[in-house]
């Protein structure tokens, strides 16, 4: 392609809009030039430099969330083309145009394609999303993870809690509690570990109430959606027979397991 094409190319956007968390929500169009290995949020940039729609009107400069910018945060995750991804891996050569933006629905609109997620930073709360330590005195080396197992947890750690799996889960919704795939899944991670093992039962006890683990439709959106390839499912599944177990252990009053 000449430098002439390329300067004369544009990409063309399609941007839902919301000026305040209770403002009706309102779709508002923009034409931008064209460069080379555009991803969405250089194009997010380049509106905000020169916030001027597609009728040549100014407007005012779109809002969103990001950081890392290599996915890995999570925090710019948006409705990219009707799709929950991150918007600094979705590239635009790799996009149909207009090129549709979104902001997330589970989530409460902040402003634009920007939300609040704490939702989900709720319900790692709930389920106990850490191993508790008092930092009052080091307690040296930890103990060591058997290999196998250690590979298999290293793929549950890789989440960044982006909300793509709940926002594409079918049972994560305003007219539900369900906490959702990536609490979950981290109930799990935790549960695996060996210092982490002995809050286990509290975790499982977490995620046995209403808005846990029964609230699961098993739709399988979740796997497929995850940006990292996080085996959602397979976390899940195991879930249900720790629970299943732990429930004994409640109903013979011993809850240790």
């Amino acid at each position: 392609m000449s430098t002439t094409a390329t300067a004369q190319k544009t990409v063309k956007f399609s941007i839902l809009r919301q000026d305040s968390p209770t403002s009706a929500p309102y779709e508002e169009k923009f034409e931008i030039p064209y460069r080379p290995n555009m991803n969405v949020i250089s194009a997010l940039m380049e509106i905000r430099r020169n916030p001027v729609d597609a009728d040549g009107k100014d407007t005012t400069p779109i809002t969103w969330d990001m950081n890392c910018l290599e996915e890995v945060c999570g925090a710019c995750s948006m409705v990219i083309n009707g799709r929950p991804r991150q918007s600094c891996t979705a590239l635009v050569d790799q996009l149909e145009q207009p090129i549709r933006l979104e902001p997330m629905k589970t989530f409460p609109v902040v402003r634009d394609l920007q939300v609040d997620r704490s939702r989900m930073f709720d319900s790692l709360k709930k389920v106990k999303a850490w191993i508790p330590i008092d930092g009052t005195y080091d307690l040296g080396p930890g103990p060591r993870m058997p290999e196998k197992k250690r590979q298999w947890a290293y793929e549950l750690s890789k989440c960044m809690t982006c909300g793509v799996c709940l926002e594409s889960c079918p049972n994560v919704n305003s007219k539900s509690n369900f906490i959702g795939p990536a609490p979950l899944s981290q109930v799990r991670l935790f549960n695996a570990h060996p210092t982490g093992a002995l809050n286990k039962h509290e975790r499982l006890n977490s995620i046995m109430d209403d808005g846990g683990l029964a609230n699961c439709g098993n739709s399988q959106n979740c796997v497929q959606a995850c940006p990292k390839g996080i085996p959602l499912t397979t976390s899940i599944a195991a879930l249900n027979r720790d629970t299943a177990i732990q429930s004994f252990r409640n109903f013979f009053g011993s809850d240790q397991i």
